[in-house]
């Protein structure tokens, strides 16, 4: 049995992020009938790229991907009879996806008040791009829009100059995607609620939000006053010789951060003299401009005669993070991706076999699973709605609705360190669990010490561990590992971030923790996942996003990649980790059978640019740097405004670019055979981006945005970090959070990008070491104060 057999989801989606959520969801086998309209179906069945073969509109294999295992219900929900279709959906469904502008589901009847009203078992996550309340001026974005709204577009690349463009990132879609996640990541924690007490949910997911806080490493200690808060480029970057170079064919990505890695690097040299002129240290302690472009050069010229692959493998043995710079054709060729087999192939009825990219986890008990291919329209209608004519509303709740998060009552044990790890926690924090931190003083994540005097306020601890606890186990000890198999006795999930092996190592394989508790949910995060040729391979967050894919396709059009910003991945694997542990933790308390979920950084990555991957898979493409492009619209980039500011613009049809043209006061052009048509609009995409430039370039990008989106344009400032914690929606909507620590401290940090009825406090800073060892030793696992004294003589609890 899949771990959502039984679960009914109605998505009146039209958009990727809500039919991407629905096909997270249908992957673990929810019913997931898709409601299209009669005439052309779903919009995304006109978005690329086309197979070359079938007929419209059966030929998007972006379609193809998105809606894997779905039904499709052709109904016209602008018509009577379309509409009168709705409450028999309604009353068999247990989660509604719906991603239209604000204000569409309730002039359907489906408000948030309605659903709750009429459908109290319902869970209903509504997407939109800057939340259902968003103000007039925020009312059209597209994908670009968002990015920049949310601050990674203003840092995208890394190492940008003040006057260098700012580019969207991977892909077409990477917000849509994100924001599809997480609603599916709150769903599936409301399922786990509503599993004991009928009671539904409206979930409210801002794209902004959503984006904004996977960059909350480094926007919780801006708005904390710990980092600087200011108009830079640069801001999100880490100083040093990192970077993107070319090799023999291709390109590879090296991160050099320590005196490891630096004797690593020498070693993959030869040891040239050169090296002798720097100090073993000179990473962590000298790490000058000029040190930087003298290592910079001297790679580059070493690496141009490199073969990308070969000398990864080399590098990775020597201990050096060193990794190729993939493209679509290197991740089907993988023999990682292979042994996994993260690809899949699908039999679609007009497109013929194509090999599609999947998920990024493995579920021991119940794995994600492509079934069926995309629905042709309408497939589906009459045995759907036969099927759902009869069925009565669900009986209300007998019982009030609980206060506090749909988690409340799941203890989860983290055994992680950094961000990604960390990540999965706090998301499962803000949802309500009870999430322990296991710590020790001899062990102590790197984000409690680098660069601090005080161990319990350091600023990157802080910012991904609020609303945790914190508990001292010694896990180099006998006692530390027996006591902590006492606590994942009494806990729902266990999550670490570990290399692959090292938990056994320890005496924590799974197997061990399943003996202790037959229940747990044993979520393993690792860069490659934990088997194949390649998962003895490490790295770090832009390893993950080269190797997955998304580096090679940022950066200028016709020229070599840059890569995304060098924050971006880390808490995207959270993200997926956490979602696949929670429908593991509904599985597991419907069956009393845990499992493990095995979680690859890097396949985490390539499922963010779907889309582009899938066009290899049907046509051979493989796509590359294409600046601020996008096929299905034009013009799309990123223009200069006054003060050095930047400006997002997004015209996604023929009437948008009318508006636009009379915004400029130029209403000729709107008409103008030149310029009409998208086609003829992307044959010219240079010149008009030189004609929108120098229109923007003398106008305060801020004011030209509300100028554009009042006439129906997608636009928005591209936001600094200075721009994000001033922005007034983001506090007006709660996403600045005041907490305190145990101590008293008092600070801000950031929340997801959710808001939903009956939430989970975020009241708490993170912990100081070891804070709540005596609670959970005493409460938790009701040890009497003469054994807690014992564990402590016994060095178990430092």
């Amino acid at each position: 049995m899949s771990a959502l057999t039984g679960i009914r989801v109605l998505e009146l989606a039209e958009g990727v992020a809500g039919e991407f959520c629905g096909r997270l969801l249908a992957d673990f086998g929810a019913e997931v009938i898709k409601v299209e309209r009669p005439d052309g179906g779903s919009p995304t069945r006109r978005l690329g790229p086309f197979a070359p073969r079938g007929t419209d509109p059966e030929r998007s294999g972006l379609f193809a991907w998105l809606n894997t295992n779905k039904s499709s219900v052709a109904l016209d929900l602008d018509a009577d009879d379309g509409r009168a279709a709705l409450p028999g959906l309604l009353a068999a469904a247990d989660v509604l996806i719906d991603d239209h502008a604000p204000g569409w589901l309730a002039a359907l009847g489906l408000s948030a008040d309605d659903c709750a009203a009429n459908y109290p078992g319902l869970v209903v996550c509504a997407i939109s791009p800057f939340g259902s309340d968003a103000p007039e001026e925020r009312r059209h974005a597209q994908d670009l829009n968002v990015f920049h709204a949310s601050g990674w577009g203003f840092h995208t690349p890394s190492g940008a100059a003040a006057t260098d463009v700012p580019l969207k990132g991977a892909g077409r879609f990477i917000a849509s995607y994100e924001s599809g996640l997480e609603a599916a990541l709150c769903a599936a924690a409301a399922l786990i609620e509503r599993d004991t007490n009928g009671h539904g949910r409206h979930v409210d997911i801002s794209m902004q939000a959503v984006l904004a806080s996977r960059a909350d490493y480094v926007l919780a200690q801006a708005v904390a006053g710990d980092m600087p808060v200011n108009a830079d480029r640069r801001a999100w970057d880490l100083f040093g010789p990192a970077g993107i170079f070319a090799c023999r064919e291709g390109f590879a990505y090296i991160w050099l951060s320590t005196p490891a890695h630096w004797a690593a690097l020498c070693k993959l040299l030869g040891e040239p003299a050169w090296t002798g002129e720097f100090p073993d240290n000179w990473l962590e302690r000298e790490c000058t401009p000029e040190r930087v472009a003298v290592v910079r050069e001297h790679i580059a010229a070493w690496l141009a005669t490199q073969d990308k692959h070969e000398v990864s493998a080399t590098a990775q043995e020597l201990g050096l993070t060193l990794v190729a710079v993939n493209n679509a054709r290197d991740l089907e060729a993988s023999p990682q991706f292979q042994h996994r087999r993260y690809f899949s192939a699908v039999e679609h009825p007009e497109q013929g076999i194509a090999l599609y990219p999947t998920v990024p986890y493995r579920l021991s008990e119940t794995p994600a699973r492509i079934e069926r291919p995309a629905p042709l329209l309408g497939e589906h209608t009459d045995a759907v709605l036969a099927a759902v004519d009869n069925v009565a509303h669900a009986a209300a709740p007998d019982t009030p609705a609980p206060s506090g998060g749909p988690l409340a009552g799941v203890r989860v044990v983290e055994l992680t360190k950094v961000w990604a790890g960390p990540y999965v926690g706090k998301l499962l924090a803000y949802l309500g669990a009870e999430v322990i931190r296991i710590e020790s003083e001899g062990s102590l994540d790197v984000t409690r010490t680098f660069g601090v005097d005080d161990l319990n306020n350091a600023p990157g601890f802080q910012a991904v561990n609020p609303q945790k606890l914190s508990m001292q186990v010694n896990m180099k000890s006998e006692e530390g590992i027996a006591l902590l198999l006492d606590l994942i006795a009494e806990a729902d999930i266990v999550v670490e971030n570990m290399r692959p092996g090292a938990m056994a190592r320890l005496g924590l394989d799974y197997a061990t923790l399943r003996a202790a508790n037959p229940a747990i949910v044993y979520i393993a995060m690792s860069m490659f996942g934990a088997d194949g040729p390649l998962s003895y391979q490490t790295g770090y967050a832009p390893c993950f996003a080269a190797l997955g894919g998304l580096s090679a396709l940022v950066g200028y059009e016709g020229e070599a990649p840059l890569g995304m910003n060098i924050r971006y991945a880390d808490s995207t694997f959270g993200a997926l980790a956490a979602y696949a542990g929670l429908v593991a933790l509904r599985h597991a308390r419907n069956t009393g059978v845990g499992q493990r979920v095995d979680v690859s950084a890097v396949e985490s990555m390539t499922s963010m640019i779907g889309d582009a991957v899938m066009d290899y898979a049907l046509n051979g493409v493989i796509r590359n740097c294409d600046g601020n492009r996008h096929e299905d619209m034009a013009p799309h980039g990123v223009y200069p405004c006054a003060g050095g500011e930047w400006l997002s613009i997004a015209v996604a049809s023929d009437g948008e670019w009318r508006a636009l043209a009379g915004a400029m006061g130029r209403p000729g052009l709107g008409d103008d055979p030149a310029y009409a048509t998208l086609e003829a609009r992307r044959a010219r995409e240079a010149d008009l981006d030189t004609l929108l430039g120098d229109w923007t370039a003398p106008q305060d990008a801020a004011e030209l945005a509300g100028q554009l989106q009042a006439q129906g344009v997608a636009a928005a400032r591209s936001a600094s970090s200075l721009d994000l914690v001033a922005d007034g929606l983001l506090w007006a909507q709660g996403f600045y959070r005041p907490v305190t620590s145990g101590a008293g401290r008092d600070g801000t940090t950031v929340a997801g990008g959710w808001r939903m009825t009956r939430a989970a406090p975020i009241e708490r800073a993170a912990p100081d070491l070891g804070e709540h060892t005596a609670y959970i030793l005493g409460t938790v696992l009701g040890l009497s104060e003469e054994k807690q004294r014992a564990l402590a003589a016994a060095g178990a609890t430092r």
